[in-house]
């Protein structure tokens, strides 16, 4: 078993019940509840947008997914959001990103088996939410999937690194400007220490998460991508303004070079006609020369 490959533990899903229970069409995609701010959707924006090229690489087939606020069902209860957790952002490597020729409505780990390889969190509150560790209920552990009404709630710590097992991990503070990266080793979290760029490394995809501060007017800082050198992942529009940026430079040299080449013609044609006075000048001599009877070819 990779990494990558998390299979359900029978205390969430028995193999046997697996095939009865229901998809993503059949779950609500939806808790029903707004964002914490309106920084979430345009980070998410620019993690998918950054990291899309590499992704590409690694996945020339195009199985990969993304999920930004989506939910991923672990268990059964009831209600069904109960047994969900949202995070802000994920990636699940070697799995279709359509399912029966639709986008997914939410992740689904009893029909796919795949567990996502890295989920992050944006905290709004004070980061007590994505650090719960609170185990569940007797309910929630038991060795059927059936839904249960009275069970303790499992911390989202908890769930991703005991329930659907995700091997990385991050909490992003924006109000602190920190993010932290857990690398699942052992069956726990094992918190990241940083590198000398004070980025994090995601090994499995060669990239490092960390920190940049925007160019706004009051710079904010957002969580970023660099390929494994510490080269920023540039998003679709970065990209799009460094290439423009590309053909102008390209334009002005091309410019430069025309000029320089104006010039030299400017210069071969005073050169020329430097010579061709100079010619005239020496053959009105030598006429001068001849009319008076000396011939110039004598006198040279």
């Amino acid at each position: 078993m990779t990494p990558n490959q998390v299979l359900i533990p029978p205390s969430t899903s028995p193999p046997n019940l697996q095939l009865g229970l229901p998809d993503h069409t059949q779950l609500p995609e939806s808790d029903g509840s707004f964002v914490k701010n309106f920084q979430e959707h345009p980070q998410s924006i620019v993690l998918t947008s950054s990291i899309e090229p590499i992704l590409h690489k690694l996945h020339p087939d195009g199985r990969y997914c993304i999920g930004q606020d989506s939910g991923i069902y672990w268990k059964l209860t009831d209600p069904l959001e109960k047994g969900a957790e949202a995070p802000d952002w994920f990636y699940v490597p070697n799995v279709p990103p359509l399912l029966n020729g639709e986008y997914r409505r939410s992740y689904v780990i009893w029909k796919e088996i795949v567990a996502p390889l890295i989920a992050i969190e944006f905290v709004s509150g004070n980061g007590a939410e994505e650090r719960d560790r609170t185990s569940p209920s007797k309910d929630a552990t038991d060795e059927t999937i059936g839904a249960t009404t009275d069970e303790k709630k499992a911390g989202k710590f908890w769930v991703y690194e005991q329930a659907i097992r995700i091997p990385f991990y991050g909490i992003y503070e924006v109000k602190k400007a920190s993010v932290e990266v857990y690398h699942l080793s052992g069956g726990r979290y094992q918190k990241i220490q940083a590198n000398e760029r004070g980025h994090y490394s995601i090994a499995p995809i060669g990239v490092e998460l960390g920190i940049l501060y925007g160019q706004e007017e009051t710079p904010i800082p957002w969580l970023r991508w660099w390929d494994a050198d510490g080269n920023l992942l540039l998003t679709g529009d970065e990209r799009a303004v460094y290439a423009e940026s590309i053909v102008d430079q390209e334009r002005q040299r091309a410019e430069l070079e025309s000029q320089r080449a104006n010039q030299e013609s400017q210069r071969a044609n005073q050169e020329r006609q430097r010579a061709d006075q100079e010619m005239q000048r020496t053959e009105a001599l030598s006429a001068y020369l001849r009319s008076i009877g000396i011939n110039p070819d004598e006198i040279r």
